[in-house]
């Protein structure tokens, strides 16, 4: 039965809702996420409500170009994202795309992260 979380940054400047059941939260050791830290997971578009204009935060792309990373850019923290786009070798393998959202789970209140399984994607391989 999915819950609805509040979300935010650090400083509050980026304020969210999103809808979920969360069942396991993804972790990633492609170049960025390694360094970024954040533990994710995906929601379909219509779960996330961003509750501060979008134009309030900084969009940061890399790679490929077709995820789209939104920060605060007061405190600089990185509370969702939209997925990049599927690869040759992944749409060749039968991958299905994600449209939806991912959310860092360490922007949301009252969840204990330490309670979900973690599993592990090989982004750096991609």
């Amino acid at each position: 039965m999915p819950k609805t979380y509040s979300g935010s940054c650090h400083c509050g400047l980026i304020k969210f809702e999103v809808s979920a059941d969360i069942d396991h939260l993804r972790e990633c050791n492609c170049s960025i996420c390694i360094r970024r830290g954040a533990l994710n997971f995906r929601v379909p578009e219509e779960n996330l409500t961003v509750l501060t204009p979008l134009e309030n935060a900084v969009l940061y792309q890399w790679g490929s170009e077709t995820a789209e990373d939104y920060f605060c850019p007061k405190c600089g923290i990185l509370p969702f994202r939209k997925s990049s786009q599927l690869t040759k070798a992944e749409i060749e393998a039968g991958k299905a795309p994600f449209t939806g959202w991912a959310v860092n789970a360490r922007c949301l209140s009252g969840l204990n992260i330490s309670e979900i399984p973690i599993v592990k994607i090989d982004g750096a391989s991609l």
